[in-house]
């Protein structure tokens, strides 16, 4: 309510008594004051949301609805809980007095009512009245000059006008009031965070943050703060409608002519196309990676990706397993090629495990053959040791293969030991690969051995024969080498030993 000069103070008079009411009218007619008159509860709320008087004379015993229910009637509508309401009672208890300050009166007065405490009364508590009303408007005066201060302040540091056109977020703050209230911001701001100026101007920017407040990033936001220093920060933020978005906030302190920081600026980025780009490119390079993991060893992978030359390396000790599946060519003339290699990938992939299992690289795979090392790309000691688990290993695989097919397979298994040479060869599809001697003395291993057996060279005997029981197979003429005595791998001899007791 506006307080006019020279304005006369109204007042409403509630009373059902006509005799009161003319007392109360008389007894006041000297003074200066406008006099409204309601016979009941209901007629006085309706006075009020008409006039709205400066005060109210309320008696407490009425029909209908009596004073202590209009009191508090009035206190809670917005546009009369403010004015004073003095309740007029021949009650003189002190729980009723108690019960008419809880609804909201601020004075009471005892009938018969005396004149002259009527009056000092009534001009006392629109004296109060008065000087509230100054106030709220001195404060109301006061909070308008600030804005305009704000405002100013934020136009001067915008003269510029193409800063509130641009397509950032430009974000002004208060750094010399508490908690750096927002003062000013851009409608590219509003475009991006759909927040309006009215509904952000006086607070902190902390709100975008919604309940994701424990980001890295944002320690170094309030370090920069404190410091009064520049930085530049990537936020996860919040719309208004809750849409997440990322924003890359850079901030910059302004200090006035003496040097002490007034305001801090920032421009926000919407770069959330940026970072979808970026994890879409993220993904398809693990994807990549993945792909090539699967083509070469990890180590000749990156190597790969850091040199365009040829890759070679020599290895001076290292195991070579080949595996191949017997009557598996004829078996697949009879089934369909889906079927077909349905049944390669079952026993391959179990394959895979072990290989994974031992520590060992795979090479190829050569339609129903199956080709791996151990030794390489990274040397090991135990390199036969490893081969040699690997195939008794292959040999349960491949029995649980032909129960959970169905089908009867046999496996021939040849190993070597020795140096080899391995490399990447090609330029499209390309592939790992090894050559020497000890890899075509392996590969004859397997194509001259016997079903269900694991045939060995004498190189990898000697580096097995201490823990592992062999059957000796005697001499046998090898393609490219002459005759040469071969063994048979068993098992190991400790397993031998148990299954002996």
């Amino acid at each position: 309510m506006k307080l006019e000069a020279n304005r006369k103070s109204t007042i409403l008079i509630v009373d059902d008594n006509p005799d009161n009411l003319e007392l109360l009218l008389f007894s006041l007619s000297d003074s200066d004051f406008s006099i409204l008159l309601a016979t009941d509860g209901e007629s006085a709320l309706k006075r009020v949301e008409e006039v709205c008087p400066d005060l109210i004379l309320l008696d407490v015993m009425m029909p209908g609805i009596d004073g202590f229910e209009t009191c508090r009637r009035l206190k809670t509508n917005e546009s009369s809980k403010d004015i004073p309401v003095i309740f007029m009672t021949a009650l003189s208890q002190t729980v009723d007095k108690l019960k008419g300050f809880s609804v909201g009166a601020v004075d009471y007065l005892t009938k018969p009512i005396q004149q002259d405490e009527l009056k000092a009364r009534v001009t006392t508590h629109l004296t109060l009245r008065n000087l509230n009303l100054r106030l709220v408007e001195q404060n109301k005066r006061l909070q308008e000059e600030i804005q305009k201060r704000h405002e100013k302040e934020a136009e001067l540091l915008l003269s510029n006008q193409a800063i509130a056109a641009s397509i950032n977020g430009i974000v002004i703050a208060d750094a010399r009031a508490p908690d750096m209230p927002i003062i000013y911001v851009n409608p590219a701001f509003e475009h991006i965070t759909g927040y309006l100026a009215t509904e952000v101007i006086g607070r902190n920017c902390r709100f975008l943050q919604g309940k994701d407040r424990e980001q890295p990033a944002l320690d170094d936001l309030r370090a920069a703060l404190r410091e009064g220093k520049s930085c530049t920060v990537v936020l996860s933020n919040y719309r208004k409608d809750g849409t997440p978005f990322w924003n890359e906030l850079t901030i910059s302190p302004i200090h006035d002519s003496s040097g002490i920081l007034t305001h801090f600026v920032g421009v926000q980025m919407d770069i959330t196309e940026r970072k979808q780009a970026q994890e879409e490119l993220r993904l398809q390079q693990e994807q990549a990676e993945k792909l090539l993991l699967n083509i070469l060893p990890e180590p000749i992978a990156q190597q790969l990706k850091l040199e365009h030359n040829t890759i070679a390396d020599s290895f001076e000790e290292v195991s070579v397993l080949f595996a191949d599946l017997v009557g598996f060519t004829e078996l697949s003339s009879h089934r369909s090629a889906t079927e077909v290699v349905e049944m390669l990938n079952v026993i391959f992939s179990k394959f895979d495990q072990l290989a994974e299992k031992h520590g060992l690289e795979k090479i190829k795979t050569i339609g129903d053959a199956y080709m791996v090392v151990a030794g390489l790309p990274t040397a090991r000691s135990d390199h036969a040791e490893a081969i040699a688990e690997m195939a008794l290993d292959m040999q349960q695989a491949i029995a649980h293969a032909s129960i959970e097919l169905g089908v009867t397979f046999s496996i021939r298994i040849g190993i070597n030991s020795g140096p080899v040479v391995a490399g990447v060869i090609g330029l499209k599809k390309f592939s790992y690969d090894l050559w020497g001697d000890t890899v075509n003395t392996a590969s004859r291993m397997e194509s001259q051995g016997i079903p269900d057996a694991i045939q060995v060279t004498p190189q990898t005997y000697e580096r097995l024969r201490d823990k592992y029981q062999f059957e000796k197979q005697g001499i046998i003429r090898v393609k490219g080498k002459g005759e040469m005595t071969t063994y048979l791998l068993k098992g190991r001899k400790s397993q031998a030993k148990d299954e002996c007791c």
